[in-house]
């Protein structure tokens, strides 16, 4: 693994290659700031998603009803540009006999989105961490994101989000349970499902 060193050292490079001087005063602590910054923007990598989802409630008088949590913020990076991806994501399940504290849901969110991402490979690992360790009857996650590799180059379209899901289970296979999910996330898909 590269040092902090080696890394600081890649971005002057990247600075000189772009056309400025990385030792002017307004770019000489730009080195180790980027670091830092990419150490919050990939934390991600140094967590283990499922252990979130290890402590779980099974006192909750025989509730199976449907869980979601909406609107969960995150801030990813296009894996191809490395350009933000800023989005949205909603959260359901089936509990069988169990449940989770649903700040481990949000943080499952964040474990995957503070990596290298493409959006539906995301969706998918959100909704395949918590069917695994929670063995729920469905999971769906809805995520909606602007890709800022499609706004501030290329084709720079504004005003764009991209919408992916995963269905898992009753979500799946039960066009009433999937409805019911879509009208709590407010989806338009609600008028075409219900």
């Amino acid at each position: 693994m590269p040092t902090r060193e080696e890394a600081e050292e890649a971005v002057r490079t990247m600075l000189r290659w772009a056309g400025d001087d990385p030792e002017r005063e307004g770019l000489m602590d730009t080195p180790a700031r980027v670091v830092r910054a990419y150490e919050e923007y990939f934390a991600g990598y140094r967590e283990d998603p499922n252990q979130y989802l290890e402590r779980t409630f099974e006192e909750v008088a025989g509730y199976d009803e449907m869980v979601v949590l909406r609107d969960i913020p995150f801030e990813s990076h296009c894996e191809h540009h490395l350009a933000p991806i800023i989005g949205k994501a909603h959260v359901a399940y089936l509990p069988t006999n169990r449940v989770v504290g649903i700040s481990k849901l949000a943080r499952v969110v964040d474990a995957f989105a503070k990596r290298l991402q493409v959006q539906e490979k995301m969706t998918a690992q959100i909704a395949e961490c918590i069917n695994s360790a929670l063995q729920p009857d469905g999971v769906a996650v809805v995520v909606e994101a602007v890709h800022h590799c499609m706004t501030t180059r290329g084709v720079h379209k504004h005003g764009v989000s991209m919408v992916t899901s995963t269905l898992l289970g009753a979500f799946r296979d039960n066009i009433h349970t999937r409805a019911e999910f879509m009208a709590m996330i407010g989806s338009p898909a609600s008028r075409i499902y219900g």
